[in-house]
């Protein structure tokens, strides 16, 4: 038991530092900054030169300054509005995908037949093409539909992607059969036990699903990239890699802001997605 509690340790360590570093850098001054990691970005006539220092990795700031976060939150308007084009993409991506992977896993899992499973095959072969291969063909399909260079080109795909589908169908055929036919024999018609039966038990998968789908959308960068030419409507994960090297002072500052919402739906969610990745068992009849 200590040699697992100490290797365990050590990996949470290794995990979090570059997370601690990035927090901690961002309470540092821009000289010192600079003095730390501005051999990493120094150019001679235009051109990389090689490292030879050694880079020093500091865990406590000399000063303490928030210069950076008032700069970004304040001063530079062009971050925030990175910020709210991420919320802006990904909340209708996770709510929706969530509404018709609802109803299409109700489908597959309730009814079965030559068909059905046909079909529910030819999602998980989608599922399993990482989404580099699709994206040319999505890529064309928007272009037929006339909606490049808008949200809808980011929305619609990700709004139809078959992993919900897929996670929320394995899930619901837990729940026995006998307990549909009880709601009806009282009665009930497809929509209850819809909403009544299959929702509330399904309550731990759709939450570890969103969870899983909003820190997957929020870090998005081919889309983007692909479908939308015009840079103001890119997120911020797409705006934090073009991040001049003369302003690396910032990037820690708007690193750690893009973090804290993933952050904060992973500790509110946290039991949701345990309970929605390792439930293995059914509903007892």
């Amino acid at each position: 038991m200590v040699i697992r509690t100490v290797v365990t340790g050590s990996f949470a360590v290794l995990f979090l530092m570059p997370i601690i570093l990035t927090i901690t850098n961002s309470l540092m001054t821009v000289s010192e900054i600079n003095a730390n990691y501005g051999v990493i970005f120094a150019r001679k006539n235009g051109v990389r030169v090689f490292i030879s220092k050694t880079v020093n990795l500091k865990f406590i700031p000399d000063i303490v300054s928030f210069s950076q976060y008032f700069k970004v939150l304040f001063l530079s308007p062009e971050y925030l509005m990175k910020f709210w084009n991420s919320v802006i993409f990904v909340v209708p991506i996770v709510v929706f995908q969530l509404a018709v992977a609802s109803l299409a896993s109700y489908g597959f899992a309730r009814y079965r037949g030559k068909v059905r499973e046909v079909i529910f095959f030819s999602y998980i072969i989608l599922m399993l093409m990482p989404y580099q291969v699709t994206l040319v063909p999505n890529y064309l399909v928007s272009s037929w539909l006339n909606i490049i260079d808008t949200r809808w080109a980011i929305w619609l795909p990700g709004i139809f992607s078959p992993f919900a589908v897929y996670m929320l169908t394995k899930y619901m055929r837990r729940i026995p059969r006998s307990i549909y036919e009880a709601a009806e024999i009282d009665g009930a018609g497809e929509w209850q036990i819809f909403t009544r039966i299959c929702l509330p038990n399904c309550r731990g998968g759709l939450a570890s699903i969103a969870i899983l789908l909003f820190i997957d959308y929020w870090n998005m960068v081919e889309q983007p990239l692909i479908l939308l030419s015009d840079e103001q409507m890119h997120p911020l994960s797409v705006f934090l890699s073009r991040i001049k090297t003369d302003e690396i002072s910032l990037a820690f500052a708007v690193a750690v802001i893009y973090m804290v919402l993933p952050m904060l739906v992973f500790l509110y969610g946290e039991e949701y997605l345990v309970e929605g990745i390792v439930y293995q068992g059914g509903i007892k009849e």
